[in-house]
């Protein structure tokens, strides 16, 4: 832990921040429910608005996100952090206030708006801090930390909701949101633009090995540093779309690191958009049940994270933790969608101790192939090719999770288009698969030409 002393303010700052988005999702389906169809547990209209609100969170999000985290590579993390923490206080305050029909649809307005500067660029933004604090080989279990913490502030939130009004949970909410904008303005330090590497972090680190990158194995006999820029110089511009394609497709972890990322959001989207609508209608959840569903969930995410992950991470590596947190994802939808009691939900949800490797290992992954001054863009690249996953994720599976709930579909099975989500991540899983046994083949050839020079 003493490695990762310095990120303390930022843990705080991730925890309160998630503490209070999450604290609300357990009502907030209710809320949607009655407001916009009273007294009924089955509703097409809910889940279309449902799915709406993440195509559009999704689209400003694919575009707004690459751009401020190249801001944060210019002018500092923390100013740019300002922003996410700020605008997610809005939505909050006005269910807080009240939850009329009037309240309500001003609510989805603004969490439209919140979602566009929060989902994706909070992420980002902690995890190119993070990389500005921790050198390469430490960055899989320090990213793996703050997804834990993220996680601890997910269990406290839908723990706190289980036992709070659904009035009180939205002030309470609101009130946390408030801490952690203060908090991040008095407490965190700024950062941004110079990443710690290994060397400068502890020079009792050996040479890289052939094991980290295939982009970087000419330079491997020499100890980890920085990277050397993969965009042109910007004067005073951002980057172009095409400069971002090829900070993508330069090398064959970042290619496939955007394609896991691609199909992996997309079912991890899709599921999100359906379930809880699947689950009220199949087995009749409410608030408490789906309280209880994401603590199960939280806790499973936040194990993995702060114990599993930081204790596996040296000693398998993150393509490994990669490929075993996709074999999860795959699990945990499958056995949603094939859901034939109450209690099998609260089953599935356990396998999130093992995809919740999924999204550090890639963002791991993507943080060790570029340089320091790009970290903010290329994570930022990852969240919106995330948050374009996240417009098609509703286009495909609410009208899908809407037909097979209804009272017209083409064979009784509610939980098809979970399953269908399912098959999504599956395609991430042999992807990575054939990556790994690509990236291997490359080292290995490396390796001989170098023993024949």
């Amino acid at each position: 832990m003493k490695d990762f002393a310095g990120l303390g303010h930022l843990f705080v700052v991730s925890f309160l921040f998630y503490f209070s988005s999450f604290m609300v999702i357990p009502a907030i389906t209710d809320v949607t429910m009655e407001a916009v169809c009273p007294g009924r547990d089955e509703c097409s209209v809910a889940i279309y608005l449902s799915g709406f609100q993440n195509a559009v969170t999704g689209l400003g999000a694919l575009v707004v996100t690459p751009v401020v985290g190249n801001l944060s590579d210019r002018y500092g993390r923390k100013a740019l952090l300002t922003l996410p923490v700020t605008v997610a206080i809005l939505p909050l305050f006005i269910l807080a206030c009240n939850r009329s029909d009037l309240y309500f649809y001003g609510y989805y307005v603004a969490n439209i708006v919140a979602g566009i500067f929060c989902g994706g660029n909070m992420h980002c933004l902690c995890l190119a801090y993070v990389a500005d604090h921790v050198g390469p080989r430490r960055r899989a279990a320090a990213f793996g930390l703050l997804s834990g913490v993220s996680a601890a502030g997910f269990v406290s939130g839908t723990l706190t909701a289980r036992f709070l009004a659904t009035s009180s949970t939205f002030q309470v909410a609101a009130a946390v949101a408030i801490v952690a904008a203060l908090y991040l303005r008095v407490f965190l330090p700024d950062s941004g633009g110079v990443s710690c590497s290994d060397e400068a972090c502890d020079p009792l680190l050996q040479a890289s090995s052939c094991t980290s990158s295939t982009s970087s194995s000419a330079s491997s006999s020499e100890p980890d540093g920085d990277l050397s820029p993969r965009l042109p110089p910007q004067k005073g511009g951002l980057p172009s779309l095409s400069d971002m394609f090829a900070l993508l497709t330069g090398s064959l972890a970042m290619s496939g690191a955007a394609t896991i990322t691609f199909f992996y959001s997309l079912g991890e989207q899709g599921l999100q958009t359906a379930l809880m609508y699947y689950l009220k209608a199949q087995f009749g959840y409410s608030k408490d049940e789906f309280a209880n569903l994401l603590l199960i969930a939280s806790l499973a995410g936040m194990l993995s994270q702060l114990i599993v992950m930081p204790i596996l991470a040296p000693i398998l590596g993150e393509e490994i933790l990669l490929i075993v947190g996709l074999l999860g994802g795959c699990t945990h939808a499958f056995l949603y969608g094939i859901a034939w009691s109450y209690w099998v939900p609260y089953f599935s949800a356990a396998f999130i101790i093992l995809s919740a490797f999924v999204h550090p290992s890639i963002r791991t992954n993507v943080s060790k192939n570029v340089a320091s001054n790009e970290q903010g863009i290329a994570q930022g690249c990852i969240s919106g090719i995330s948050s374009f996953a996240s417009i098609l994720g509703p286009l495909i599976f609410t009208p899908l999770t809407a037909w097979f709930l209804s009272e017209t579909e083409p064979f009784n099975f509610k939980g098809f288009s979970i399953l269908c989500t399912g098959f999504c991540t599956l395609i991430a899983f042999i992807i990575s698969m054939r990556m790994r046994g690509a990236q291997s083949r490359a080292c290995k050839k490396s390796t001989v030409q170098h023993e024949q020079a």
